[in-house]
């Protein structure tokens, strides 16, 4: 599978920078310098993962990752000078699935990028293509979720925080092993960032969001009952 980027970016030499790399690995790469390009784009084209600045001219990344996420989960990986960890959270609570700070090294961006795509798309490696667990039910192939036979769409990264926990139900996992398994050993990431995803996975689960339990300074588990 050949994948299909969209960059986001409206600096010149440093879309040229990521583009460049991308196009080296295989990738097709489309490019918007703004966000009215970006939301044409992705209304006009099929994308596999979105790079989106968020200082933008005419639209805002914000807004732009707000737009797609009522259509679409595709991966996106935001980008931002900003510092501010609540700007980073507000991108999280949006949807995105990743977060680099500027400025950053375009490979650790480009392995961002790898590992996104691999996960997201790569075929089921487990036992089962399904797995279904206390009215919850999950379709790997499809990346399908359902809650009592009702379509649930979830981001990449809400995707794979819930199947980790129903993969360990009953077991209690720790903050830090979901850092590690949803974005791998070199994101610098807080506790924020993982309550933001739960908050929001918990939101789309309805009636189901209680068996999702907060482990008080430790974590989380995905009770066997509620």
């Amino acid at each position: 599978m050949q994948y299909k980027i969209l960059i986001v970016e409206d600096e010149t030499i440093l879309r040229e920078i990521v583009k460049d790399y991308l196009l080296n690995e295989g990738y097709k790469v489309v490019e918007a310098i703004d966000g009215e390009q970006a939301i044409e784009s992705f209304q006009n084209y099929a994308f596999h993962l979105i790079i989106l600045d968020i200082m933008l001219p005419k639209v805002d990344g914000w807004t732009v990752c707000r737009r797609i996420r009522k259509v679409s989960n595709v991966p996106i990986i935001m980008l931002t000078a900003r510092i501010d960890e609540d700007d980073t959270l507000l991108g999280f609570e949006l949807g995105a699935d990743d977060y680099v700070a500027k400025p950053y090294s375009p490979p650790i961006l480009l392995a961002r990028v790898k590992r996104l795509l691999e996960s997201r798309y790569r075929l089921n490696e487990g036992s089962f293509d399904t797995l279904t667990k206390n009215g919850i039910s999950v379709d790997f192939s499809s990346r399908l979720v359902k809650v009592e036979g009702v379509n649930v769409n979830l981001t990449h990264t809400e995707f794979e925080i819930l199947t980790y926990l129903m993969q360990n139900q009953g077991i209690v996992i720790t903050r830090e092993q979901l850092l590690y398994k949803v974005w791998g050993h070199d994101y610098f990431g807080d506790d924020r960032t993982i309550n933001t995803h739960i908050r929001n996975l918990r939101a789309k689960l309805g009636t189901k969001s209680k068996l999702i339990s907060t482990i008080i300074r430790t974590g989380y588990k995905f009770e066997e009952s509620l």
